[in-house]
């Protein structure tokens, strides 16, 4: 009896144990920290270059606001002194804000930098949208 009894002990130690380390494997699998290569679309968008000059993500990011808002009052900047910008601030003032909310400004915002938000760009941590009446 004692024998079975150690038996099942070891089985329950042994499931739980394995258990414990398939887990958190899968979990981190689910959540993207697999050994993924980066698609050559982010190596270009990260590391693109005009006439030899590096442009930074900042940069980027605020002449695709700059276009698709139709305004030059656009300020970008990496937030927490971050050279790479993958966490920035938006102040933008645009017409085509007229008589929308501040949620509908933030999407016209997001979609203008869409691509930038799939990649080099973690996280934006502050944004202001006015329309030049509100400036």
């Amino acid at each position: 009896m004692s024998r079975i009894l150690l038996y099942i002990t070891t089985l329950i130690a042994m499931f739980s144990a394995a258990r414990a380390f398939s887990t958190p494997c899968r979990a981190m699998a689910n959540r993207g920290f697999s050994a993924k290569l980066k698609p050559a679309s982010f190596v270009a968008r990260s590391m693109s270059t005009t006439e030899g000059d590096e442009t930074s993500i900042v940069d980027t990011c605020k002449e695709k606001i700059v276009k698709a808002l139709e305004t030059d009052d656009v300020k970008v900047t990496g937030a927490y002194d971050d050279p790479n910008g993958s966490h920035i601030s938006i102040e933008v003032v645009s017409p085509m804000f007229e008589g929308k909310r501040a949620v509908q400004r933030q999407k016209l915002v997001y979609k203008a930098i869409w691509e930038e938000l799939q990649g080099p760009v973690h996280a934006v941590d502050a944004m202001i949208c006015k329309t030049p009446e509100e400036k």
